[in-house]
């Protein structure tokens, strides 16, 4: 059932979608420098948080923090950042970013700071298909 729903262009452009939540698709930023995905809602017309239902805002957060689990779990990162900006793409979009002490914007945001670097072929298919296995399985317990 679409029920009005449709991607934003940018966000279909820069990810590939990995699996979906009980709300959400999961989508991997096509950027190989940080294990980075995006919680897009499967609801027309949201922008800001506040335009979520208060069911959707619980379900969006244990989708978030399921995924910050599965980041930090699978890449051993030290620690995760969250975050809701939608400045440059108005649909409401949830990143979660695996971050790392020597990752190159540590320890500042990952906006603005050098080029993203595209997936080869392999190293895509193969961080995809590790994240959806780590996804769904956590997903059954939501």
């Amino acid at each position: 059932m679409n029920n009005g729903f449709s991607l934003h262009p940018q966000l279909a452009a820069d990810t590939t979608l990995v699996t979906d939540g009980p709300l959400s698709h999961v989508l991997l930023m096509n950027d190989a420098r940080y294990p980075w995905l995006i919680l897009v809602p499967k609801r027309p017309d949201l922008v800001d948080y506040d335009d979520l239902s208060i069911e959707d805002r619980i379900t969006l957060g244990n989708e978030a923090a399921a995924v910050s689990k599965v980041i930090k779990r699978r890449f051993d990162a030290h620690k995760t950042n969250v975050a809701m900006l939608g400045n440059m793409v108005p649909q409401l979009h949830c990143h979660v970013v695996g971050r790392f002490k020597d990752d190159p914007a540590w320890p500042g945001p990952i906006w603005g700071v050098g080029t993203a670097e595209p997936y080869g072929e392999d190293a895509g298919r193969d961080r995809l298909a590790a994240l959806r296995a780590d996804l769904v399985s956590a997903f059954k317990h939501l």
